[in-house]
């Protein structure tokens, strides 16, 4: 991972934690009801998620209560737009903006001193079976401050209150009972501590519970797409809820995509595209063997590229080229068939979100047809960078160079 590093590609906007905060951050994990980290230094993302308490704890998913109960945490004003690195849902990154934009002169006044608690309450206790994440509809955000603050500013109130009336103000318990909270906490009487809790709007989305899923169900009729096949299995047996049902690897899914107007594909118009030659690239790259030029060189020079293009088999080329060979032959005729010729997986990675999408929509597809078919780079880079983090670690050495390069380029 250096080189993603060296190139700011890999968690490069991650926010250090150290000294005072990392107590803060401790207890914030003990009000959730976990255990604290015993490390002196690391970072964290927009939501507070941090990749070394996840490798200490191996757990990535360290902030969740089970998978229907995921919380967030928020030590520092800098986390405003941060990326959130490991999201538990498709929407976690637009719950943390609708906070931020909502309170964000109270939580830089909180995190002066505190921190707050964020628990993201889907109104569902936990999960039995897999097609319990259609229940997701409504979340309600709820705060908590480190300490319980805000009681301690209501207690606070009530003592001075008392203070004030008849001739309490000689009463040396009550005096010293107020010192006390204002060493321990600071004067709260002049803080705006109050966090009302937030709505949003799930919509369409996608879950890591039960190992991967996607709710579509802003369209004709609801889609369901699971990624684990134990919980496909499990699912299909349901007999109530009225969805289609898919695993990730089913061709018929693309289909049927096309068909609700979600993604589409015009090869005449995408094969002269960045996009295109992107994923023919990566398609040479997958069936070079024994080069005697670097990938890197390779997929970088046209003439290298076509060198090494006609040095393999032909089953290769064909495959490699399918697309621009299919379009070529129909201009002649019409009686060439694009399953006989195109590489399935490659014709499914040409595919795009439909233009009339919302952007919300069309990220959330990203990230669906990337996991269908990831073989454009950059895109896997942009829409799931856990998964582009994971495929990159059994990647050639000269290939990365490649990708990296494809995605510096691009940003």
């Amino acid at each position: 991972m250096q080189k993603l590093k060296a190139a700011n590609l890999y968690r490069s906007e991650l926010i250090p934690v150290s000294g005072k905060l990392v107590e803060r951050y401790n207890k914030c994990l003990l009000k959730l009801g976990f255990t604290e980290t015993k490390l002196k230094k690391f970072s964290i993302d927009g939501v507070g998620w941090s990749p070394e308490v996840a490798e200490e704890k191996k757990d990535d998913n360290y902030l969740c209560n089970g998978p229907s109960n995921p919380h967030g945490i928020i030590i520092s004003p800098l986390q405003n737009r941060k990326p959130v690195y490991s999201p538990y849902h498709s929407f976690d990154r637009d719950m943390m903006q609708l906070i931020f934009k909502s309170y964000s002169k109270k939580i830089n006044d909180i995190t002066r001193d505190s921190a707050v608690i964020i628990d993201f309450d889907q109104k569902i206790d936990t999960f039995y079976e897999p097609l319990d994440v259609l229940k997701y509809d409504e979340i309600t955000i709820n705060f908590h401050l480190m300490d319980n603050l805000y009681h301690q500013q209501r207690e606070q109130f009530q003592l001075i209150e008392k203070f004030k009336t008849n001739h309490n103000f000689i009463d040396e318990e009550l005096q010293a009972q107020i010192l006390e909270s204002a060493k321990t906490y600071g004067d709260l009487r002049g803080r705006d501590l109050d966090l009302p809790n937030l709505k949003f709007q799930s919509g369409s989305f996608y879950t890591k519970a039960f190992g991967g899923v996607y709710v579509l169900r802003d369209f004709i009729k609801t889609i369901v797409v699971f990624e684990d096949m134990t919980s496909y299995k499990e699912a299909i047996k349901d007999t109530v809820h009225d969805v289609l049902m898919y695993h990730v690897s089913h061709p018929e899914l693309v289909e049927k995509l096309r068909d609700h107007i979600i993604i589409e594909c015009n090869l005449e118009d995408i094969v002269s595209t960045s996009k295109y030659e992107r994923i023919k690239r990566y398609e040479f790259a997958q069936v070079l063997t024994d080069t005697q030029h670097p990938i890197n060189d390779i997929l970088s020079d046209t003439m290298l590229f076509k060198s090494y293009l006609n040095k393999i088999d032909i089953k290769s080329r064909k495959q490699v080229m399918s697309v621009e060979l299919y379009l070529e032959k129909l201009e002649r005729s019409n009686a060439y068939k694009l399953e006989d010729m195109v590489d399935k997986q490659m014709y499914f990675a040409l595919h795009q979100p439909h233009s009339s999408l919302s952007v919300q929509h069309q990220d959330l597809i990203w990230k669906l047809l990337v996991n269908i078919a990831p073989k454009d780079v950059l895109f896997l880079y942009w829409y799931d960078k856990e998964q582009f983090y994971k495929s990159y670690d059994t990647w050639d050495e000269s290939f990365r160079d490649w990708v990296i390069k494809t995605i510096s380029n691009n940003i």
